[in-house]
């Protein structure tokens, strides 16, 4: 029997932040990932999805130099993009990289840790005892129940960038994130894209004039946008995969499930250790704690805020917790905010409730929206398309912001921040903004906020007699 302080099962994320951590205080950590550090997101899924889409952007571009005013004869082909991709994440698994855990004891490739108790996990034959265990084992993809679709043969975020080459034809099922994403990167990479899905906007997590907006960015691009379809049948004939929906038939080369996430917990033999789990995750509190004190489970496992972000600061809350004497309400996973984006072109960003659930709270409301196409940078850049949307009251409290434009996943943050330590829209208006950054923006909306509660007969006669 090993003995450890800290047992790490999973190296996503969540796993990576913990075992840095842990390692970097001192504690001697022992991890453990059955395939490779980074998990999903650094290898299959985020970071090799980005590299993807910037491939597809320099190829759109090179297609729209006339848009710049630059005339040029080009001919481009998207022979095997998917390489690059696969390079770039070999480089970034380079032994730079993995210095940052150089105190922690990797178990790689040996396969996955089960439980023997509830201290005690078994890896490979020999068993390992530890004062806490951190499950970061992370989520896979979901396949839904539709009829003939086990059979075909298909894609997910695990084999696509195994691809040798762009498929001349795709249908995506699915309208979030991985679903846009690899509509417009397929799209613009030479194959005509189908995407179908139940719901009755895009990436309907989010807002729904957002998600419009979006779709008809993308219809423009001559994606095929087909919301509010429930698929009936999937078929595989004569090298071509037929999807039938209630509406119409789509054919293609290949075929994308981007339908959401389920987690990996089988392999764990948690009942062993008599930890309470559900088909969304394994239950903890708001500390990341399960149902055993000294056992947590942390990011996508959880079936809380499904991002890798919120996976990285849920271990990093849950290990101070750990190492705190006492349970300090500061660690709570609820207090913290949890922005998103969307990484399209234009890009999707959300943090707080959306219109709609504000409507659904019964809470009185204003919405200020600012449109891309009334700033001079954004016009001058070629990206006029989308708008700054804040949820907010009389008062400027900001209950949301939802932002479908160039660069939204940086502009998110400044919103986050705010909702995040109760600033208002007040705030963000008399913090000084650099000219003509694009954040710009977030200070112009709230400018607009403030002329609207301007625009009052009484504030006016005030004003005037003041002056």
């Amino acid at each position: 029997m090993i003995k450890k302080d800290i047992i790490v099962i999973g190296m996503g994320p969540a796993g990576m932040a913990v075992s840095a951590m842990a390692s970097s205080m001192g504690l001697d950590v022992l991890a453990v990932e059955k395939h490779k550090v980074g998990g999903e997101c650094l290898n299959v899924g985020c970071i090799p999805s980005k590299a993807l889409l910037k491939a597809a952007e320099v190829n759109n571009l090179a297609k729209n130099l006339r848009l710049y005013g630059i005339e040029a004869d080009l001919y481009e082909h998207s022979k095997d993009p998917m390489s690059v991709v696969r390079d770039k994440i070999s480089g970034i698994n380079n032994k730079k990289f993995m210095k940052v855990f150089e105190k922690v004891d990797l178990l790689i490739g040996k396969g996955g840790a089960q439980f023997i108790d509830d201290k005690t996990v078994e890896v490979d034959g020999k068993r390992y005892r530890g004062k806490a265990i951190f499950i970061a084992t992370g989520t896979q993809p979901f396949i839904p129940p539709i009829p003939g679709l086990s059979e075909v043969p298909k894609l997910t975020n695990v084999n696509m960038f195994e691809l040798k080459e762009m498929p001349k034809s795709l249908t995506i099922i699915g309208g979030g994130a991985i679903g846009t994403e690899m509509a417009q990167a397929f799209n613009h990479l030479g194959s005509k894209v189908n995407l179908v899905h139940q719901d009755a906007h895009l990436v309907p997590a989010g807002d729904a004039e957002a998600g419009r907006y979006l779709e008809s960015c993308l219809v423009k691009e001559n994606i095929g946008i087909f919301n509010n379809e429930k698929i009936n049948k999937v078929e595989y004939i004569d090298g071509k995969i037929f999807t039938y929906t209630d509406k119409r038939t789509l054919e293609s080369d290949e075929i994308l499930v981007a339908t959401g996430r389920q987690p990996v917990l089988e392999e764990l033999h948690l009942d062993k250790a008599k930890i309470e789990y559900n088909r969304k995750g394994i239950l903890v509190d708001e500390f990341g704690r399960t149902n055993k004190k000294h056992i947590y489970a942390v990011g996508d496992c959880n079936g809380h805020n499904l991002f890798s972000h919120a996976a990285m600061h849920q271990g990093m809350l849950s290990l101070m917790h750990f190492i705190s004497p006492v349970s300090l309400p500061k660690l709570k996973r609820s207090n913290y905010v949890v922005p998103w984006s969307v990484f399209t072109k234009p890009e999707v960003a959300q943090v707080g409730m959306t219109e709609k659930e504000v409507k659904a709270k019964g809470i009185k409301y204003q919405v200020v929206k600012k449109d891309y196409s009334s700033f001079g940078r954004t016009v001058a850049d070629g990206h006029p398309e989308g708008f700054i949307k804040i949820i907010t009251n009389s008062r400027g409290k900001i209950f949301g912001a939802s932002i479908v434009g160039e660069s939204a996943s940086e502009l998110i943050h400044e919103w986050t921040m705010a909702i995040q330590y109760k600033k208002s829209l007040l705030d963000v208006m008399m913090m000084m903004h650099s000219f003509p950054a694009i954040s710009m923006m977030n200070k112009m909306v709230a400018e607009d906020w403030m002329m609207n509660q301007m625009d009052s007969n009484f504030i006016k006669k005030t004003i005037k007699m003041l002056a």
